[in-house]
């Protein structure tokens, strides 16, 4: 009965070792093969054969093809399916461990050749969908992660030569003091240069010379082989490091609410009032934190035409208990002097300390800067953009659909349709988001804690190369 392959979900393993990879048909009875299956969603994963002897099922690991999860990424991305930071740069950090895992590296330069293939990578996501800036975030910070770990590694290999340099010394020294002592063995040998060597001698020195360039021989073959276990030694292991701190990303992007909501006792006291705008879960989160503390305050939910988002929110908020009222946009300012802070969440943080946030929130800081009232935006590290809005990459708003604002029947008079291009006589202009200067935020609250708008440098210096900033790949000339 010949041998199958069964599909075992949940299973991964490191593709860097030196097996190749060879499709072969489902059913093969080779305990070394490997084949490409289709998933339900028909993506191509590589199914490899891990032991198992003729006549008994071996284990079976299903890799899934980054070409195709790359492909599948940047559909989602155009089409726009992917919606929230969180969400974006959750699936990107992921996306990127998986690419890296399969990632074969030569014998040199295993660092360069990684950030080139993550570079490419990157420069595809961002451009998928430009506005989406938590993406380009978290792939250069995957490029710092192994800038870092290719850092420390030369450095601890660096820090062993030494050791071992150290100890060839003293060990030369042992053998300079052997050689002292030894003064009167080597007059010895000199005085016995003098007789003429007998023939078994000069057999003997032959044979001793042929052993030697044998022995050197084998030496240098073994020194070669030596040589690339350490080549691939060093390779596994910078693959290994970079994994396991993207893990250590991904599970920081995953608790980010919960690192910030912790910090709510320390914002929010009690019978305050704060305003917010947007459906953020970060506010949402951090809200209910001070709630769970016995803070007893009031939420004015400012309802975000003209996708009406503050309903949302105000819908979620009631549902965990906390005293919520829900006014239109244009009463923020009317509003505004009741209110002890405005609380916001953030689609991006440039590096100026700017603020690229749901369309309506540049008048809310307005209002708040002319009532001196604190505006404190909620913001996890991973939508932390090293870039400036001045920059010719940034893409800073997207234009949504006109029919979130008027109905086609309501404006389709003011179409030409007599021209058979249908021209509109009537522009309609919907963007999705607001640039704040950082002039109107007070406080931004991270998971690493609070700080000013003018620190962000500093994190930014922390969390990116600047290497790393411009993701798009030099032409070679």
């Amino acid at each position: 009965m010949p041998d199958t392959y069964p599909e075992e979900a949940g299973m991964s393993r490191d593709m860097s070792g030196p097996e190749s990879l060879v499709p072969e048909e489902r059913g093969s009875t080779d305990p070394s093969a490997a084949l490409l299956a289709l998933d339900d969603n028909h993506h191509s994963r590589v199914v490899i054969r891990i032991g198992g002897a003729a006549g008994r099922r071996g284990l079976c690991v299903i890799m899934p093809d980054p070409h195709a999860l790359v492909n599948d990424f940047l559909n989602k991305l155009k089409k726009r399916k992917i919606e929230g930071s969180k969400a974006a740069a959750k699936l990107t950090a992921e996306l990127l461990r998986t690419v890296i895992s399969q990632q074969r590296l030569p014998n040199t330069n295993q660092a360069a050749a990684l950030i080139h293939a993550i570079k490419a990578i990157g420069e595809q996501l961002t451009a998928a969908n430009p506005v989406e800036l938590a993406v380009g975030n978290i792939v250069r910070r995957v490029l710092h992660i192994i800038r870092e770990e290719d850092l420390s590694l030369t450095t601890a290999s660096i820090g062993g030569l030494n050791l071992q340099a150290l100890s060839d010394d003293e060990d030369n020294v042992d053998q300079d003091d052997q050689q002292v002592l030894s003064a009167a063995a080597v007059a010895a040998a000199a005085r016995s240069t003098l007789r003429p060597p007998a023939l078994q001698t000069l057999i003997e020195d032959v044979s001793h010379s042929a052993a030697i360039h044998h022995s050197s021989s084998s030496a240098g073959d073994s020194e070669e082989k030596t040589k690339s276990t350490d080549k691939n030694s060093r390779s596994r292991k910078l693959k290994h490091n970079v994994i396991e701190t993207v893990n250590e990303l991904i599970e920081d992007i995953a608790t980010c609410h919960e690192s910030i909501a912790e910090q709510a006792v320390e914002h929010i006291h009690h019978n305050e009032v704060i305003l917010t705008l947007g459906s953020s879960g970060t506010v949402i989160e951090f809200l209910c934190a001070a709630k769970e503390k016995k803070r007893s305050f009031r939420v004015f939910v400012a309802e975000g035409a003209p996708r009406y988002q503050g309903h949302t929110l105000a819908k979620e908020l009631v549902a965990r208990g906390l005293q919520t009222t829900v006014i239109t946009d244009s009463a923020v300012f009317a509003m505004i002097s009741r209110v002890n802070m405005v609380i916001v969440g953030a689609h991006a943080v440039m590096a100026n300390g700017g603020v690229i946030a749901p369309v309506g929130l540049n008048m809310v800081a307005l209002a708040a800067q002319r009532h001196a009232v604190p505006f404190v935006v909620l913001a996890g590290i991973h939508k932390l953009c090293p870039l400036y809005p001045h920059n010719p990459e940034v893409l800073l708003n997207e234009l949504k659909s006109p029919s979130e604002l008027l109905d086609f029947g309501e404006f389709s008079d003011c179409m030409d349709f007599g021209t058979g291009t249908g021209s509109p006589l009537l522009q309609v202009v919907n963007p999705a988001f607001d640039y704040v200067p950082p002039k109107l935020v007070s406080l931004f609250i991270t998971d690493t804690g609070g700080h000013n708008p003018s620190y962000m440098y500093r994190l930014i210096a922390d969390y990116y190369s600047a290497n790393d900033l411009v993701l798009q790949q030099r032409p070679t000339t």
